[in-house]
């Protein structure tokens, strides 16, 4: 890990614009966080635009939301990150059209990194997918 790249994002030009949350996307998920103190939440229901096979969605799709579920956690404890590795287990398919819970924490935290975790559940708890993470610390979230 000593010979990771440095990296230069700008944190705050386009926001509005990240393809999972951003409001202003017109292809994004659009997909909105809340935080209780320890966990980022949010709900989504993925339709026929997010499927990969005929009714069943993209593991893509499922991957983005369990990243933004960990991004958002390290933003909601203050800092902005970008993700560095990331593991995903796949626990069923997921047919279109079934309302999710996303959810993300942080397991982590050094000067420079930040570890994580991420879930998206159906409604009644099953797991569809579950995420580890690691992060680089970018900076503090500019406020």
């Amino acid at each position: 890990m000593a010979n990771w790249p440095q990296v230069s994002i700008d944190t705050n030009k386009e926001r509005d614009m990240c393809f999972v949350c951003g409001p202003k996307n017109p292809v994004g998920l659009k997909v909105s966080f809340d935080w209780d103190g320890n966990v980022a939440r949010a709900e989504f229901t993925p339709g026929r635009f997010h499927q990969g096979w005929s009714g069943v969605v993209h593991g893509g799709i499922i991957s983005c939301l369990l990243d933004e579920a960990m991004s958002w956690a390290a933003l909601f404890d203050g800092v902005n990150t970008v993700t560095a590795r990331m593991e995903t287990r796949f626990k069923r398919s997921l047919p279109i059209n079934e309302p999710l819970i996303i959810t993300g924490s942080l397991t982590r935290k050094t000067r420079k990194l930040v570890e994580a975790k991420a879930q998206v559940s159906l409604k009644d708890g099953t797991s569809v997918a579950d995420s580890t993470a690691t992060m680089f610390i970018l900076g503090q979230k500019e406020t």
